[in-house]
């Protein structure tokens, strides 16, 4: 029913790498294939990776020697994908054990959803350092300001990419090929939706605001400008939005990333103190809308 595909290179931290994929491995829904394409890792992670292969059936490990990039990556993992849903998947992030039922029941109850993401805890090499609570509804402005899905949350009904719609493999979306995918899905007027439920861990830390280069912040910025003037939003707001990462870029990753952790810093007490609701607190509450949704 689920085809669960990531594309992989050189994730050289292999405890984040181990983390990642067994938490695929340990859902509670096990109706699922792992495709993961290995796109020309070095061979210490190749073998990582055949090893994985070897401890769990549903494991599927493609890939080449060559380098192209995620979008092509995930492409090909589309190509081979057997499941009715694809499941998004990164090497450095955390799948919560319900993940994959509560969006699958989500998806089988709204057959008029075409994809399905979620919010999603912040974590770093410290742990948990916030919460970034998606909009349900993502209107215009969430569009404007940033791309209103996390993209290894997502949940994507194969039937859109078989209207020819496929992540874009070009240079010029290097670092934001999901951002251009969903801007691409909204001009199509294929319009997703985000659980409020926390279903996954993000790993944003300080080497990931690192390689936002300014080169990918640059190509972002024309991205942005092209697909508002699309959709008619360039104008009055649209313009100071579509900069925006060009402001980003004249501050300093790990500056950019310590300012993050402050804003959340009230959230970081509670999770430290233990009152924050785990993934696991929210799904077992009744008036969870993932629990409704699996009852």
């Amino acid at each position: 029913m689920i085809s669960v595909i990531m594309g992989i290179y050189n994730q050289y931290n292999s405890r984040y790498l181990e983390q990642a994929v067994f938490s695929v491995l340990r859902q509670t829904y096990t109706n699922f294939e792992f495709i993961i394409y290995d796109d020309g890792s070095d061979a210490d992670i190749r073998r990582q990776l055949e090893q994985y292969a070897a401890l769990d059936h549903r494991i599927r490990l493609l890939g080449e020697t060559q380098n192209r990039g995620l979008a092509y990556s995930l492409n090909e993992c589309i190509h081979h994908a057997k499941g009715r849903y694809l499941a998004r998947m990164d090497d450095d992030d955390i799948s919560e054990p319900d993940r994959l039922k509560v969006q699958f029941e989500f998806m089988e109850s709204h057959p008029d959803v075409p994809f399905v993401g979620c919010s999603a805890m912040l974590i770093d090499q410290d742990g948990p350092w916030g919460v970034r609570r998606m909009p349900e509804h993502p209107s215009k402005r969430d569009f404007m300001r940033f791309s209103p899905y996390i993209h290894p949350t997502v949940m994507i009904r194969r039937s859109v990419f078989d209207t020819q719609m496929a992540y874009q493999s070009a240079a010029g979306t290097l670092r934001c090929e999901d951002y251009e995918l969903f801007m691409r899905f909204k001009k199509a007027g294929i319009c997703g939706y985000n659980m409020p439920d926390i279903l996954f861990r993000y790993r944003e830390d300080k080497r990931s605001y690192q390689r936002r280069k300014f080169c990918y912040r640059l190509d972002e910025t024309r991205l942005r400008f092209r697909n508002f003037h699309d959709m008619g939003w360039l104008f009055p707001w649209g313009i100071l939005y579509a900069v925006r990462p060009m402001a980003a870029a004249c501050v300093p990753g790990g500056l950019l990333h310590r300012i993050k952790k402050l804003s959340h810093r009230r959230e970081c007490l509670e999770m430290a103190e233990g009152s924050a609701e785990t993934a696991a607190d929210r799904l077992r509450r009744p008036e969870s809308r993932a629990a409704k949704v699996a009852e």
